[in-house]
């Protein structure tokens, strides 16, 4: 009897815990964050089915590059909606071709490829009486140059390289050896005196590959100089802020962080060690990736986040992370820390999740996003390609198929894709910038095509996704 009785209450307690919970199941069915819909981050990814969705991204990537070519061929960049062309500057610089050309090798689209690397031959001049920004033109332009001309051995790109490199020159001529944020192409006019630790440190593999590549070591010293003298300006945690004077080297803004603004300094202090064998490199690498990880890292519920701090104190400042955010775990899977990284993955995949694509920017203490556009960035993808190369863990193609999925169902439209105004309601922007061919198909792509695609400890990619190829002799 004490027995039956016993039992009796258990019954009555766990029912009494079922409708306590029931809310809770439902809600998470409803949003489809149960624990049993995270199986997809467990599923086994065949390398049938991963054959099929490397098929399928070249499927969406010619998609998008034959509306780029109906709609804004000889032009900057698509606008989908209005199926019309936008240009950065008075005239085109070709950056949708450029920032595409070495996707479309890999990928073995010879006839897209081909009619890239023709039009950019024929028709891309650096001449041009206009105002550019150094930074962009750099990661996309003379990095895509560089790393099609390795891949091809077409004397026309690394030419057109060393006539861009040539003309940003001027840009760091500046007190402190930092550069200026603009330059006019044909007069080496400067202007923009404040700028970044991701503008003034993200330079080092571009130029320092066209050095190579020419013998010239000129555009290698300058960039160098531009990211030590960023290092030096390093507060005592090692860490540096959001805005800079680059001629008297004063902090504007103090405020910490691995987003936009910063994110792609770190990037490179690791990469310009593993591309050219820098110790300097790997020494500020070093010096600098502790504070990061002990004052920009943040625990919350259990979860690594990594969030804002006062870069002289260290204290907090705000709880923001996003989608530029989302190159973290790649950069220290890269730099060794693979537990860390998987970790932040997690973190990544929940952002994701909340509203089926991840927000510019995300509040991660109330998870709720405070930017909530998409741009088509590819950050979390390249995290997600990084970790399944490092850890062989199927589930980094799961999330990988997952995002593809909701990324084809969300951005795809008639005319090639578009980035969205609004994750939480799917609403579109007529936008479609030239990295989603550079970056977001070229890092889907690597992660289900067969590893022999491309070797990916012989390369380097640059913040845009241009894979460089470690040069042993200057020609």
């Amino acid at each position: 009897m004490a027995r039956t009785k016993n039992r009796a209450i258990l019954v009555i307690e766990e029912n009494k815990l079922l409708i306590k919970l029931l809310p809770r199941i439902l809600l998470a069915a409803t949003l489809g964050i149960s624990k049993l819909s995270h199986a997809s981050t467990q599923e086994v990814v065949t390398e049938k089915e991963a054959a099929q969705l490397a098929q399928q991204v070249k499927n969406e990537t010619r998609h998008a590059w034959q509306s780029y070519k109906r709609h804004a061929w000889g032009h900057d960049a698509l606008k989908p909606l209005s199926k019309s062309a936008h240009d950065w500057y008075a005239r085109s610089l070709l950056m949708t071709p450029v920032d595409a050309l070495d996707t479309l090798l890999l990928m073995g689209l010879k006839n897209e490829a081909d009619e890239a690397r023709e039009l950019i031959a024929s028709k891309l001049s650096f001449d041009q009486d206009m105002e550019v920004q150094n930074f962009e033109i750099t990661i996309r332009l003379l990095g895509g140059l560089l790393s099609s001309y390795q891949m091809t051995q077409d004397p026309r790109l690394l030419s057109l390289a060393k006539d861009l490199g040539q003309r940003l020159l001027p840009v760091f001529e500046s007190p402190t050896g930092m550069p200026y944020t603009h330059v006019n192409l044909r007069t080496g006019k400067v202007s923009g005196k404040v700028s970044n630790p991701a503008e003034t440190g993200t330079l080092l593999l571009e130029f320092g590959m066209l050095s190579k590549l020419t013998g010239n070591p000129v555009y290698y010293d300058k960039a160098k100089r531009a990211l030590v003298a960023t290092y030096e300006h390093r507060s005592k945690l090692g860490l540096v802020g959001s805005a800079i004077d680059v001629e008297t080297g004063t902090w504007i803004n103090k405020d910490a962080h691995i987003g936009g603004g910063i994110d792609s300094y770190y990037e490179y202090l690791y990469k310009c060690w593993k591309l050219f064998g820098d110790q300097d490199c790997k020494n500020m690498w070093d010096s600098s990736i502790p504070g990061v990880n002990q004052y920009l890292g943040d625990e919350v519920r259990g979860e690594l986040w990594y969030g804002h701090a006062d870069m002289e104190t260290g204290s907090r400042k705000a709880s923001q992370y996003g989608a530029l955010d989302a190159f973290m775990p790649a950069l220290l899977a890269l730099g060794g820390d693979v537990d860390r990284a998987k970790r932040l993955q997690e973190s990544n995949l929940k952002m994701w999740r909340l509203h089926g694509t991840e927000p510019e920017a995300l509040n991660y203490q109330t998870m709720q996003a405070t930017s909530p556009e998409y741009a088509l960035r590819p950050e979390i993808i390249e995290s997600a390609y990084y970790l399944y190369h490092y850890t062989g863990d199927n589930k980094y193609r799961a999330m990988g198929k997952e995002f593809f999925r909701d990324f084809v169902k969300r951005c795809r439209s008639e005319v090639g894709f578009t980035a969205l105004k609004d994750v939480r309601n799917g609403s579109r922007e007529d936008s479609m910038e030239s990295f989603v061919f550079a970056e977001t198909f070229k890092y889907f792509y690597l992660l289900f095509a067969p590893k022999a695609t491309i070797n990916f400890d012989a390369v380097t990619f640059n913040t845009e996704a241009h894979p460089f190829k470690q040069v042993q002799q200057t020609k």
